[in-house]
Protein backbone atom coordinates (compact mmCIF):
# COMPACT_ATOMS: atom_id res chain seq x y z
CA UNK A 1 0.00 0.00 0.00
CA UNK A 2 1.21 3.13 -1.12
CA UNK A 3 1.61 5.66 1.57
CA UNK A 4 0.45 9.01 1.24
CA UNK A 5 2.32 12.40 2.12
CA UNK A 6 0.65 14.90 3.59
CA UNK A 7 2.19 18.65 3.29
CA UNK A 8 0.85 21.50 4.49
CA UNK A 9 1.78 24.93 2.78
CA UNK A 10 2.70 27.80 5.32
CA UNK A 11 1.04 31.01 5.21
CA UNK A 12 2.83 33.48 3.90
CA UNK A 13 5.18 35.68 5.65
CA UNK A 14 3.24 38.88 6.34
CA UNK A 15 5.30 42.25 5.66
CA UNK A 16 7.29 42.96 8.24
CA UNK A 17 7.18 47.10 9.18
CA UNK A 18 10.09 47.73 7.52
CA UNK A 19 8.98 46.00 3.99
CA UNK A 20 5.07 47.46 4.75
CA UNK A 21 5.64 50.61 3.13
CA UNK A 22 7.35 49.45 -0.35
CA UNK A 23 4.11 46.94 -0.12
CA UNK A 24 1.68 49.85 0.47
CA UNK A 25 3.86 51.58 -2.77
CA UNK A 26 3.25 48.30 -5.44
CA UNK A 27 -0.59 47.96 -4.26
CA UNK A 28 -1.28 51.59 -4.62
CA UNK A 29 -0.66 51.42 -8.46
CA UNK A 30 -3.91 48.95 -8.65
CA UNK A 31 -7.50 50.13 -8.42
CA UNK A 32 -9.88 48.90 -5.65
CA UNK A 33 -11.15 45.73 -7.67
CA UNK A 34 -7.79 44.58 -8.86
CA UNK A 35 -5.76 42.21 -6.75
CA UNK A 36 -1.95 40.96 -6.62
CA UNK A 37 0.11 38.90 -4.97
CA UNK A 38 1.06 40.29 -1.84
CA UNK A 39 3.41 37.81 -0.96
CA UNK A 40 5.18 38.18 -3.92
CA UNK A 41 6.25 41.91 -3.15
CA UNK A 42 6.66 41.25 0.42
CA UNK A 43 9.33 38.83 -0.69
CA UNK A 44 10.94 41.18 -3.15
CA UNK A 45 10.92 43.96 -0.17
CA UNK A 46 12.39 41.72 2.09
CA UNK A 47 15.37 40.53 -0.44
CA UNK A 48 16.33 44.45 -0.75
CA UNK A 49 19.00 46.21 0.84
CA UNK A 50 17.63 49.76 2.59
CA UNK A 51 19.05 51.70 0.15
CA UNK A 52 17.05 49.94 -2.74
CA UNK A 53 14.17 50.18 -0.44
CA UNK A 54 14.40 54.39 -0.08
CA UNK A 55 14.79 54.34 -3.95
CA UNK A 56 12.26 51.96 -5.12
CA UNK A 57 9.84 54.26 -3.05
CA UNK A 58 11.17 58.08 -3.92
CA UNK A 59 10.74 56.94 -7.91
CA UNK A 60 7.60 55.59 -7.38
CA UNK A 61 6.58 59.47 -5.35
CA UNK A 62 7.78 60.72 -8.44
CA UNK A 63 6.07 58.70 -10.88
CA UNK A 64 2.49 58.95 -8.71
CA UNK A 65 3.06 62.84 -8.92
CA UNK A 66 3.48 63.03 -12.72
CA UNK A 67 0.31 60.67 -13.19
CA UNK A 68 -2.10 63.51 -10.49
CA UNK A 69 -0.48 66.21 -12.74
CA UNK A 70 -1.71 64.55 -15.99
CA UNK A 71 -4.85 63.52 -14.38
CA UNK A 72 -4.10 59.98 -15.01
CA UNK A 73 -4.84 56.75 -13.22
CA UNK A 74 -1.11 55.20 -12.07
CA UNK A 75 -3.08 51.72 -13.24
CA UNK A 76 -4.16 53.28 -16.56
CA UNK A 77 -0.71 54.47 -17.75
CA UNK A 78 0.47 54.56 -20.99
CA UNK A 79 4.23 54.23 -22.67
CA UNK A 80 3.33 57.67 -24.46
CA UNK A 81 2.96 59.11 -20.94
CA UNK A 82 5.90 57.09 -19.69
CA UNK A 83 7.77 58.87 -22.85
CA UNK A 84 6.47 62.08 -21.99
CA UNK A 85 7.91 61.67 -18.13
CA UNK A 86 10.97 60.98 -19.59
CA UNK A 87 11.21 63.49 -21.92
CA UNK A 88 9.94 66.94 -18.89
CA UNK A 89 12.92 65.01 -17.10
CA UNK A 90 15.70 65.09 -19.28
CA UNK A 91 14.47 68.40 -20.78
CA UNK A 92 14.02 67.29 -24.17
CA UNK A 93 10.01 68.48 -24.75
CA UNK A 94 9.04 68.21 -28.07
CA UNK A 95 8.03 72.00 -30.02
CA UNK A 96 4.52 72.78 -28.20
CA UNK A 97 4.74 69.55 -25.77
CA UNK A 98 2.68 70.94 -22.84
CA UNK A 99 2.64 69.35 -19.04
CA UNK A 100 4.26 70.38 -16.39
CA UNK A 101 7.86 71.32 -15.71
CA UNK A 102 9.94 69.08 -13.76
CA UNK A 103 13.67 69.36 -12.51
CA UNK A 104 15.84 67.84 -15.06
CA UNK A 105 17.64 64.41 -14.10
CA UNK A 106 20.82 62.53 -15.55
CA UNK A 107 20.07 60.10 -18.49
CA UNK A 108 21.30 57.14 -15.80
CA UNK A 109 18.68 58.70 -12.84
CA UNK A 110 15.97 58.22 -15.36
CA UNK A 111 16.86 54.73 -16.35
CA UNK A 112 16.79 53.79 -13.03
CA UNK A 113 13.27 55.49 -12.71
CA UNK A 114 12.62 52.93 -15.34
CA UNK A 115 13.74 49.96 -13.58
CA UNK A 116 11.75 50.51 -10.69
CA UNK A 117 8.65 51.69 -12.13
CA UNK A 118 9.02 48.46 -14.49
CA UNK A 119 9.31 46.53 -11.55
CA UNK A 120 6.32 47.93 -9.45
CA UNK A 121 4.09 47.61 -12.37
CA UNK A 122 4.82 43.75 -12.89
CA UNK A 123 4.39 42.96 -9.66
CA UNK A 124 1.51 44.47 -9.23
CA UNK A 125 0.14 42.49 -11.83
CA UNK A 126 -0.34 44.79 -14.36
CA UNK A 127 1.00 45.44 -17.92
CA UNK A 128 4.51 47.33 -17.53
CA UNK A 129 4.52 50.23 -19.55
CA UNK A 130 7.84 50.95 -19.45
CA UNK A 131 8.46 47.64 -21.88
CA UNK A 132 7.21 49.27 -24.53
CA UNK A 133 10.18 49.98 -27.56
CA UNK A 134 8.46 53.66 -27.58
CA UNK A 135 9.64 54.09 -23.90
CA UNK A 136 13.25 52.29 -24.78
CA UNK A 137 13.46 54.53 -28.08
CA UNK A 138 12.78 58.04 -25.93
CA UNK A 139 15.14 57.24 -23.16
CA UNK A 140 17.82 56.35 -26.04
CA UNK A 141 17.02 59.73 -27.18
CA UNK A 142 18.11 61.32 -23.94
CA UNK A 143 20.89 59.53 -24.21
CA UNK A 144 21.97 60.60 -27.60
CA UNK A 145 21.28 64.71 -26.65
CA UNK A 146 22.95 64.54 -23.52
CA UNK A 147 25.04 61.65 -23.03
CA UNK A 148 25.16 59.34 -21.10
CA UNK A 149 28.52 59.52 -19.14
CA UNK A 150 27.92 60.19 -15.63
CA UNK A 151 29.76 62.83 -13.58
CA UNK A 152 32.43 61.01 -11.54
CA UNK A 153 33.98 62.13 -8.32
CA UNK A 154 36.84 64.13 -8.14
CA UNK A 155 39.66 61.47 -6.67
CA UNK A 156 41.59 61.71 -3.62
CA UNK A 157 44.59 60.29 -4.66
CA UNK A 158 47.45 59.33 -1.94
CA UNK A 159 50.12 61.96 -3.44
CA UNK A 160 47.87 63.94 -6.03
CA UNK A 161 47.71 63.47 -9.52
CA UNK A 162 51.45 62.81 -9.93
CA UNK A 163 53.00 60.44 -12.40
CA UNK A 164 55.89 59.33 -10.25
CA UNK A 165 54.64 57.58 -7.29
CA UNK A 166 57.94 57.94 -5.58
CA UNK A 167 57.55 61.97 -5.98
CA UNK A 168 56.73 64.56 -3.59
CA UNK A 169 52.57 64.99 -2.93
CA UNK A 170 51.07 68.02 -4.84
CA UNK A 171 47.98 70.08 -4.53
CA UNK A 172 44.55 67.73 -3.26
CA UNK A 173 45.54 64.40 -1.98
CA UNK A 174 45.66 62.15 1.32
CA UNK A 175 48.58 63.20 2.14
CA UNK A 176 47.78 67.05 2.76
CA UNK A 177 44.51 66.28 3.86
CA UNK A 178 46.06 64.15 6.54
CA UNK A 179 48.84 67.11 6.91
CA UNK A 180 45.25 69.20 7.34
CA UNK A 181 44.10 67.31 10.21
CA UNK A 182 44.31 68.90 13.58
CA UNK A 183 45.85 67.77 16.96
CA UNK A 184 42.78 67.29 18.83
CA UNK A 185 40.09 64.90 19.24
CA UNK A 186 38.28 65.74 15.75
CA UNK A 187 41.87 65.60 14.36
CA UNK A 188 42.24 62.21 15.78
CA UNK A 189 39.18 60.74 14.25
CA UNK A 190 39.74 62.27 10.50
CA UNK A 191 43.14 61.21 10.32
CA UNK A 192 42.21 57.86 11.65
CA UNK A 193 38.93 57.36 8.89
CA UNK A 194 41.11 58.96 5.92
CA UNK A 195 43.84 55.96 6.69
CA UNK A 196 40.77 53.52 6.69
CA UNK A 197 39.07 54.95 3.83
CA UNK A 198 42.32 54.69 1.70
CA UNK A 199 43.72 51.41 2.65
CA UNK A 200 39.89 49.49 2.33
CA UNK A 201 38.03 51.98 -0.24
CA UNK A 202 35.23 51.78 1.88
CA UNK A 203 31.87 52.97 0.65
CA UNK A 204 30.66 55.68 3.22
CA UNK A 205 27.99 53.02 4.00
CA UNK A 206 30.62 50.61 5.01
CA UNK A 207 32.68 53.27 7.13
CA UNK A 208 30.20 54.40 9.60
CA UNK A 209 29.33 50.72 10.00
CA UNK A 210 32.59 49.90 11.51
CA UNK A 211 32.55 48.62 14.87
CA UNK A 212 35.53 48.08 17.46
CA UNK A 213 35.06 44.21 17.31
CA UNK A 214 35.73 44.59 12.95
CA UNK A 215 38.83 45.08 13.84
CA UNK A 216 41.83 42.54 14.51
CA UNK A 217 45.41 42.50 14.81
CA UNK A 218 47.72 40.84 11.88
CA UNK A 219 51.36 40.29 11.31
CA UNK A 220 54.06 43.12 11.62
CA UNK A 221 51.85 45.87 13.49
CA UNK A 222 49.04 45.81 9.74
CA UNK A 223 45.35 44.62 10.67
CA UNK A 224 41.86 43.30 8.96
CA UNK A 225 38.60 44.49 8.68
CA UNK A 226 36.06 41.91 8.60
CA UNK A 227 33.07 44.48 6.35
CA UNK A 228 30.22 42.50 7.37
CA UNK A 229 27.93 43.53 4.62
CA UNK A 230 28.13 46.18 1.92
CA UNK A 231 25.89 47.22 -1.39
CA UNK A 232 27.32 45.01 -3.51
CA UNK A 233 26.89 42.58 -0.92
CA UNK A 234 23.15 41.88 -0.82
CA UNK A 235 23.45 38.29 0.87
CA UNK A 236 25.62 39.35 4.01
CA UNK A 237 28.63 36.91 3.13
CA UNK A 238 30.86 39.76 4.18
CA UNK A 239 34.99 40.31 3.17
CA UNK A 240 38.35 41.22 4.20
CA UNK A 241 40.19 44.36 4.28
CA UNK A 242 43.52 45.03 4.63
CA UNK A 243 44.95 47.34 6.94
CA UNK A 244 48.62 49.18 7.20
CA UNK A 245 50.60 49.44 10.54
CA UNK A 246 50.18 53.23 10.24
CA UNK A 247 46.62 52.85 9.75
CA UNK A 248 46.15 50.83 12.82
CA UNK A 249 48.60 53.19 15.14
CA UNK A 250 45.95 56.00 13.78
CA UNK A 251 43.14 53.78 14.79
CA UNK A 252 44.81 52.97 18.68
CA UNK A 253 45.70 56.77 19.01
CA UNK A 254 42.15 57.91 18.04
CA UNK A 255 40.49 55.05 20.40
CA UNK A 256 42.96 55.77 23.20
CA UNK A 257 42.65 59.44 23.32
CA UNK A 258 38.34 59.11 23.05
CA UNK A 259 38.83 56.21 25.22
CA UNK A 260 36.22 54.41 22.48
CA UNK A 261 36.53 50.51 23.61
CA UNK A 262 33.50 49.13 22.17
CA UNK A 263 30.67 49.99 19.92
CA UNK A 264 30.89 52.25 16.26
CA UNK A 265 34.73 53.50 15.53
CA UNK A 266 33.89 56.42 13.84
CA UNK A 267 31.47 58.88 16.07
CA UNK A 268 30.44 62.54 15.87
CA UNK A 269 32.86 64.63 17.63
CA UNK A 270 30.34 67.70 18.98
CA UNK A 271 32.30 71.44 19.47
CA UNK A 272 31.73 74.45 20.51
CA UNK A 273 30.60 77.78 18.98
CA UNK A 274 34.44 78.62 18.64
CA UNK A 275 35.31 75.14 17.17
CA UNK A 276 36.73 73.98 20.47
CA UNK A 277 36.15 70.32 20.84
CA UNK A 278 33.90 69.39 23.18
CA UNK A 279 32.89 65.79 23.85
CA UNK A 280 32.61 62.50 21.85
CA UNK A 281 29.84 61.23 21.23
CA UNK A 282 27.99 57.64 21.50
CA UNK A 283 26.63 57.44 18.14
CA UNK A 284 28.46 56.48 14.85
CA UNK A 285 28.52 59.25 11.71
CA UNK A 286 26.02 59.72 9.69
CA UNK A 287 26.82 58.16 6.20
CA UNK A 288 26.34 61.82 4.49
CA UNK A 289 28.83 63.36 7.04
CA UNK A 290 31.99 61.46 4.88
CA UNK A 291 31.66 64.21 1.95
CA UNK A 292 31.20 66.85 4.48
CA UNK A 293 34.56 65.90 6.33
CA UNK A 294 36.67 65.80 3.32
CA UNK A 295 34.90 69.15 1.85
CA UNK A 296 36.27 70.57 4.99
CA UNK A 297 39.55 69.08 5.02
CA UNK A 298 40.29 70.28 1.49
CA UNK A 299 39.71 73.68 2.70
CA UNK A 300 41.73 73.21 5.97
CA UNK A 301 44.95 72.17 3.67
CA UNK A 302 43.84 75.35 1.70
CA UNK A 303 44.20 77.55 4.51
CA UNK A 304 47.52 75.64 5.79
CA UNK A 305 49.48 76.56 1.77
CA UNK A 306 49.24 73.03 1.47
CA UNK A 307 47.63 72.79 -2.25
CA UNK A 308 50.49 75.34 -3.91
CA UNK A 309 48.85 78.36 -5.52
CA UNK A 310 45.40 76.96 -5.98
CA UNK A 311 42.95 79.99 -5.74
CA UNK A 312 39.61 80.43 -4.52
CA UNK A 313 38.11 79.44 -8.15
CA UNK A 314 40.17 76.32 -8.06
CA UNK A 315 39.30 75.44 -4.39
CA UNK A 316 35.49 75.69 -5.07
CA UNK A 317 35.41 73.55 -7.84
CA UNK A 318 37.75 71.01 -5.60
CA UNK A 319 35.23 71.38 -3.37
CA UNK A 320 32.59 70.75 -5.44
CA UNK A 321 33.86 67.89 -6.98
CA UNK A 322 34.57 65.96 -4.17
CA UNK A 323 32.20 63.71 -2.68
CA UNK A 324 32.35 60.55 -0.23
CA UNK A 325 33.47 57.99 -3.39
CA UNK A 326 36.86 60.46 -4.17
CA UNK A 327 39.02 58.29 -2.12
CA UNK A 328 37.73 55.52 -3.21
CA UNK A 329 38.28 56.17 -6.98
CA UNK A 330 41.85 57.41 -5.81
CA UNK A 331 42.45 54.39 -4.44
CA UNK A 332 41.92 53.06 -8.42
CA UNK A 333 43.78 55.45 -9.85
CA UNK A 334 47.17 54.54 -7.47
CA UNK A 335 46.42 51.20 -8.59
CA UNK A 336 46.76 51.43 -12.11
CA UNK A 337 49.53 53.92 -11.62
CA UNK A 338 51.48 51.30 -9.91
CA UNK A 339 51.23 48.91 -12.54
CA UNK A 340 48.46 46.42 -10.60
CA UNK A 341 46.38 44.83 -12.81
CA UNK A 342 42.39 44.42 -13.21
CA UNK A 343 41.37 41.53 -11.12
CA UNK A 344 43.44 42.32 -7.98
CA UNK A 345 42.31 45.61 -7.63
CA UNK A 346 38.76 44.55 -8.09
CA UNK A 347 39.51 41.60 -6.04
CA UNK A 348 41.49 43.42 -3.20
CA UNK A 349 39.00 46.55 -2.65
CA UNK A 350 35.65 44.05 -3.71
CA UNK A 351 34.47 45.75 -7.11
CA UNK A 352 32.08 43.60 -8.93
CA UNK A 353 31.89 45.98 -12.31
CA UNK A 354 34.99 45.99 -14.63
CA UNK A 355 33.82 49.13 -16.30
CA UNK A 356 32.88 50.70 -12.71
CA UNK A 357 37.22 50.81 -12.15
CA UNK A 358 37.99 51.19 -16.23
CA UNK A 359 36.08 54.59 -15.84
CA UNK A 360 38.04 55.65 -12.68
CA UNK A 361 41.00 55.07 -14.31
CA UNK A 362 40.03 56.27 -18.04
CA UNK A 363 41.55 59.94 -17.53
CA UNK A 364 45.20 58.29 -16.19
CA UNK A 365 45.46 55.82 -18.85
CA UNK A 366 45.32 58.42 -21.43
CA UNK A 367 48.01 60.10 -19.51
CA UNK A 368 50.37 57.16 -19.11
CA UNK A 369 48.62 54.65 -21.21
CA UNK A 370 50.12 52.74 -24.12
CA UNK A 371 49.43 55.45 -25.99
CA UNK A 372 51.64 57.51 -24.51
CA UNK A 373 54.87 55.51 -23.80
CA UNK A 374 54.55 54.82 -27.35
CA UNK A 375 54.53 58.30 -28.33
CA UNK A 376 57.50 59.18 -25.32
CA UNK A 377 59.62 55.95 -27.12
CA UNK A 378 59.83 57.88 -30.38
CA UNK A 379 59.80 61.09 -29.16
CA UNK A 380 63.48 61.79 -30.05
Amino acid sequence: MNAVISVQLAAPTPASEADRPVVEAVTGLVSAEESIDRATVAAAARAWSANTKRAFLADLTLWNAWCRKCHTVPAQATPALVAAWIRALAGTKTEGEGGPPLPRRKPATIARYLVHLGMAYRMAGLDDPTAAPLVKLELKAVRRTRGRRQRQARGIRFKGEIADLDGPAAGVCLAHLLQACRRDWLGLRDAALLRVAYDTACRRSELVAIEIDHIEAGEGGAGVLHIPSSKTDAEGEGAYAYLSPTTMDAIRRWKKEADIRSGPLFRRVEVHGDGTVRAVGQKRLHPNSITLIYRRLVRAAHAKGLLGAMGEVGLEGWVKAVSSHSIRVGVAQDNFAAGEGLPAIMQAYRWRDARTVMRYGAKLAAQSGAASRLAKRFAG
